[in-house]
């Protein structure tokens, strides 16, 4: 029965453990000194999306994984990395979803063609339509 019993709080505390024990990255939530450099990290910032949320932008998120990506813009905003290289160092690491700019890899022609193909195609369709009434 003590056995049955320490297994069981053994199992309820679980979560206790999952707790990180690291401390905060050192700028998720302080700015930069230079305002230039700052005003740099933000606008990178706020086109970046957060994993966690997915709704909302690294600089809007509370999230610890955004925390974690802000303080890596802003550190290497400091170490004078410009925010392009920074941009596609986390569409390297994360993937294109992370990125709220979309863009143009060969894989997404279809995607972007379709709108343009389903106007041609209603046009099309339309036009075949009005033809048919004018000849009435």
């Amino acid at each position: 029965m003590r056995l049955l019993i320490a297994t069981l709080m053994l199992l309820l505390s679980a979560p206790v453990f999952g707790q990180s024990a690291l401390p905060p990255a050192p700028y998720a939530d302080r700015q930069i000194e230079d305002a230039a450099q700052e005003r740099k990290a933000r606008a990178l910032m706020e086109t970046i999306r957060c994993l966690t949320c997915q709704s909302q932008s690294i600089a809007d998120s509370n999230a610890s994984m955004a925390g974690d990506m802000r303080s890596q813009i802003r550190e290497r905003i400091m170490a004078g990395e410009q925010p392009e290289h920074i941009r596609a160092w986390l569409i390297e690491r994360y993937g294109d979803w992370v990125s709220y700019e979309p863009t143009a890899a060969p894989i997404l022609w279809p995607l972007w063609a379709a709108p343009i193909l389903l106007l041609a195609l209603g046009g099309w369709l339309l036009r075949g339509r009005i033809k048919r009434r004018m000849e009435r």
